[in-house]
């Protein structure tokens, strides 16, 4: 079963495949690779707004803020699987919809729900990555590690 399902228009847009590069990269766990994808300057705003994951919600800005929040909270997730609902690619933006289900310690699941916009320059490279879910409906999706029989 493939952990990327893609439902949605498809089209060769810049935005897009860097998209569908960033989801795969998340996928497949390689952290230097998804890095590549960003300009310097990039931001990732995962969620928009303040949040446990960025209190201030001021994104997570440049290579090194990007690469904290790699090793913070996207190495914390066990397994990614990405289904794609819809995609909107225009101008150097594509904008998602996109269930994202996660996989943590001991067997732990949560579904996000999101629209996730990606920017991209005119190299392709990202500039901003802004996943808009609500962290409160996200944790209420949350299940129960696998309990051990021992």
């Amino acid at each position: 079963m493939s952990r990327i399902v893609w439902e949605a228009p498809d089209g060769d847009h810049p935005a897009r495949r860097a998209a569908r590069s960033s989801m795969a990269a998340v996928v497949e766990g390689r952290r230097d690779d998804w890095l590549a994808l960003f300009a310097p300057d990039a931001v990732v705003e995962d969620p928009v707004g303040p949040s446990m994951l960025d209190p201030e919600g001021r994104g997570h800005r440049g290579t090194d803020g990007i690469r904290r929040f790699w090793d913070r909270h996207i190495a914390s997730v066990d397994a990614y699987w990405f289904h794609v609902w819809d995609s909107f690619a225009n101008g150097p933006c594509c904008a998602n919809v996109v269930t994202i289900t996660t996989a943590m310690d001991r067997g732990a699941t949560m579904t996000i729900d999101c629209v996730i916009v990606y920017t991209v320059d005119e190299d392709g490279l990202i500039t901003s990555l802004r996943a808009h879910w609500e962290p409160d409906r996200a944790m209420a999706t949350l299940s129960s590690p696998a309990r051990s029989t021992h």
